[in-house]
C-alpha cells in the first residue's frame, strides 16, 4: 500500500475539485483451490492478486476506477481524471498517523498458508474416499478445498483511514449416486472466516458422508404431490429461507430504486410477531462476518425485524448518505475491481423457544426440510422460490420417507407471516451471494421454524 503521503496526494487530486466522498480502496488476497475429481487431483490454483479501486461521489452519482499499478504517480493521475466529474472547490486531504484497525470478530489461530499443499491435498482425498465408502451406489465425487487471506485498507475522505485482514477457509463435496433407477446427488459444505483450525469443527470425513448419504437417499426418494402443506423447516437446513424471503428486499439501493415490496414498510408488520431478524458481521468464525466492511465501516449487528416489525434497511455509505440515515456496515464488494454496494453478511431469525422435537411432533402431515438448495426472489413482488436438496414426508409427527425433486414457493412477507412456532435452536449456512455480477462471501441462519402451507411444487 501508499505510504500515509502519497495516500494523502492521491486522495487530494481525488477531492480538487469537490465531491461529497472519496475513497482509495486498496485490496491484496492470496488464494489457493485444490480440487479433485474422480479419485484424482485435477486442478490446484495458486495465486495474488492486488489492487486499488477509486471511488468519487458527487451529487449522489458513483464515479469508479480501478487498477493494479500501485505507483503514486499513476494512481495520482487516475484520480485527477476522476476529479473531473465533480465541480466546486476541493479541499486537501488530511489522514491520521496510521489506519486504525478495528477488532476482528474471527481471530485466526493457524492461517492455512503455514501448511503445506499436501496436507491440503489429503483433505480433500480423504473425502473422496470416506465418500465412496458409504455405498457402492456412489458413482461420482467431487471435493474442494479453498483457501483465501485477504487484506484490505481503506482511505476515504471524509470517512477516515482503516485496514481488516480476513481468513477464508472452505471444504465442499459434491456426490452422486446411482444405479437402474437413475441418479441422484448431494452437496456439503463447512468453513468460515477462519483459519486451518476450522476443521475442529468440520471434519472432512463426516461432511464427505454425509452427502454421499443424501445422493444415496435421494435416489430411492419418490416425488411428493404438489399443493399446500405445513413444512417443517430443520435449523441444520441452513437460512436459505430467510435470504431469500426477505435479506435481499431489505438492501437499501434496491429499496430505494423501488425494487423492494418491503420499500414502504418500515415500522409495519411483515412477519409473524414471533419472528425477529438480525444481520450480524460480528458473529465469529462464520463465513460473512468481518472487522470492517469494503468501505471501512464497522461490521456491526442490525436489527431488521423485531418482532414481526420492520425495523431497518442494510446500508452502505452511498444509500445511507441518499436517505439521511447513518451506514450499517453493509457496504461490500467482490472485489477492488468492484464498487461497493448494499450487501447482506450473516443474516440470521434469532431462536425462540420451542424445543426443535416438539415442532416435529405437531405436525400431523406435511414435509419436513433437512437441507435447502439454491433459491432466488423477484425483490419487487417479494416473491420466491427454493429448492429442497434433502426433505421427508411428515406422518403423525415423526420423519417418514425422504421426497425429491421438491420446491417451496411463496411470497416473503406472506410466507414469514406463516410461521407459527420458532424453535430454540439454530444452525447456519454458507454460501457465495450473487448481485449485479459480484460474488461474495456470506452466512444465513435460523432456528426450526414450523411454517404452514405454503405452495410446495414438484419438478
Amino acid at each position: 500500500m501508499l505510504s500515509k503521503t502519497d495516500t494523502e496526494r492521491v486522495l487530494s487530486a481525488l477531492m480538487s475539485r469537490g465531491g461529497e466522498y472519496g475513497e482509495l480502496f486498496f485490496e491484496e488476497v492470496r488464494s489457493l483451490t485444490v480440487l479433485l475429481e474422480d479419485g484424482k487431483i485435477e486442478r490446484v490454483l495458486s495465486g495474488t492478486d492486488a489492487g486499488i479501486g477509486i471511488r468519487l461521489i458527487f451529487r449522489g452519482k458513483t464515479f469508479y476506477a480501478y487498477t493494479n499499478e500501485t505507483g503514486t504517480r499513476a494512481l495520482a493521475a487516475l484520480a485527477s481524471d476522476l476529479s473531473r466529474h465533480a465541480e466546486g472547490g476541493g479541499v486537501p486531504v488530511v489522514l491520521p498517523a496510521s489506519p486504525a484497525v478495528e477488532r476482528n470478530p474471527s481471530p485466526v489461530r493457524l492461517p492455512p498458508s503455514a501448511k503445506g499443499i499436501g496436507e491440503k491435498t489429503a483433505l480433500v482425498t480423504l473425502m473422496d474416499r470416506a465418500a465412496r465408502g458409504v455405498s457402492p451406489e456412489i458413482r461420482q465425487v467431487r471435493a474442494t478445498y479453498g483457501e483465501a487471506e485477504r487484506r484490505i485498507e481503506v482511505a476515504a475522505h471524509p470517512a477516515g483511514f482503516t485496514t481488516d485482514q480476513q481468513t477464508f477457509t472452505v471444504l465442499s463435496v459434491q456426490c452422486v449416486a446411482g444405479n437402474g433407477g437413475g441418479l441422484a446427488s448431494g452437496y456439503e459444505s463447512g468453513g468460515g472466516t477462519a483459519g486451518w483450525e476450522f476443521l475442529e469443527e468440520f471434519i472432512p470425513e463426516a461432511l464427505a458422508r454425509k452427502a454421499a448419504m443424501r445422493a444415496v437417499s435421494t435416489l430411492s426418494a419418490r416425488r411428493i404431490p404438489g399443493g399446500r402443506m405445513p413444512v417443517v423447516l430443520s435449523a441444520e437446513a441452513g437460512g436459505t429461507m430467510v435470504h431469500e424471503a426477505i435479506g435481499h428486499g431489505l438492501e437499501a439501493d434496491l429499496a430505494r430504486q423501488g425494487m423492494s415490496v418491503y420499500k414502504n414498510e418500515l415500522g409495519k408488520e411483515v412477519a409473524s410477531p414471533l419472528v425477529s431478524i438480525v444481520d450480524d458481521a460480528t458473529v465469529p468464525w462464520k463465513r460473512g462476518s468481518f472487522g470492517i466492511d469494503d468501505e471501512g465501516t464497522p461490521g456491526e449487528r442490525t436489527v431488521l425485524v423485531e418482532n414481526g416489525v420492520l425495523k431497518g434497511f442494510l446500508h452502505d455509505r452511498l444509500s445511507a448518505m441518499k436517505e439521511g440515515a447513518r451506514p450499517t456496515g453493509n457496504g461490500r464488494r467482490e472485489s477492488y475491481r468492484h464498487k461497493p454496494i448494499p450487501r447482506m453478511s450473516n443474516t440470521i431469525i434469532l431462536p425462540g423457544t420451542v424445543p426443535p422435537g416438539e415442532i416435529l411432533r405437531s405436525a400431523e402431515r406435511g414435509l419436513l426440510v433437512l437441507k435447502m438448495g439454491g433459491g432466488q426472489v423477484n425483490t419487487v413482488t417479494g416473491d420466491f422460490m427454493f429448492e429442497v436438496a434433502e426433505g421427508y414426508r411428515i406422518e403423525n409427527g415423526k420423519r417418514g420417507d425422504p421426497v425429491r425433486g421438491a420446491t417451496i414457493t411463496g411470497n416473503g412477507p406472506g410466507l414469514l407471516k406463516m410461521i407459527d412456532r420458532v424453535g430454540s435452536d439454530l444452525g447456519f449456512g454458507l454460501g457465495t451471494c450473487g448481485k449485479e455480477g459480484q460474488g461474495i462471501p456470506v452466512g444465513d441462519a435460523q432456528p426450526t421454524l414450523s411454517i404452514g402451507p405454503p405452495w410446495i411444487t414438484v419438478g
